[in-house]
Order: structure tokens, then C-alpha cells, then sequence
């Protein structure tokens, strides 16, 4: 296989139009960027892999992930586990959109 050199587009005057990542995405990844948007009220882990077509257990891990930078927090309501976003994840939400 053989790849252009990189830069190459810039030198003979063409130009790409590659979509850039949202910012969100860019921060967090695409994944956690939806599990983060995605719930407007406290939710388990089963609903947004539901919502979000995931594993359970890759929304698990990612939530924890969420949970360890301070943008998610978790609390027992019944038998269920619900998460919400903490303030710091509210703010980086809403400066996204």
C-alpha cells in the first residue's frame, strides 16, 4: 500500500471537507459523549443501553469512567442504581449544543 504524504491536499489547493468532531466528542469520546447527553432525568444502566443500542456492560464500564472525572453520579433508588449528571457535567452539556 502506498499513503499521499500528509499535507499534501494543503500544498496543491485542495481542500477536504472532513466533518470535525463536536467538541464533547472530541473530549470524551463518542461513546461517553451520548451516555452523557442522553439523560435528562436520573437513569439505570439498562435504559440507556437500550436507548443507545449498547452493551450493558460497556455502558457500565463507561459510566464508571463518568463517574471517576466527577461528571456522573450514582444513587440507589429501590433496587435500582440511577445516575445523573453533576453539575460539572450539566455545564459541559450545555456548553456542547
Amino acid at each position: 500500500m502506498v499513503y499521499p504524504a500528509r499535507g499534501t491536499a494543503a500544498l496543491w489547493g485542495e481542500q477536504e471537507t472532513v466533518p470535525q468532531p463536536d467538541a464533547l466528542t472530541a473530549l470524551v469520546g463518542r461513546a461517553r459523549a451520548r451516555l452523557l447527553v442522553a439523560p435528562d432525568a436520573p437513569a439505570s444502566t439498562s435504559r440507556p443501553a437500550r436507548s443507545l443500542a449498547m452493551e450493558p456492560g460497556a455502558v457500565g464500564g463507561h459510566l464508571a469512567i463518568l463517574r471517576g472525572v466527577g461528571l456522573l453520579v450514582r444513587a440507589r433508588s429501590g433496587r435500582s442504581v440511577l445516575h445523573r449528571r453533576t453539575p460539572l457535567g450539566e455545564a459541559l452539556v450545555a456548553g456542547s449544543g
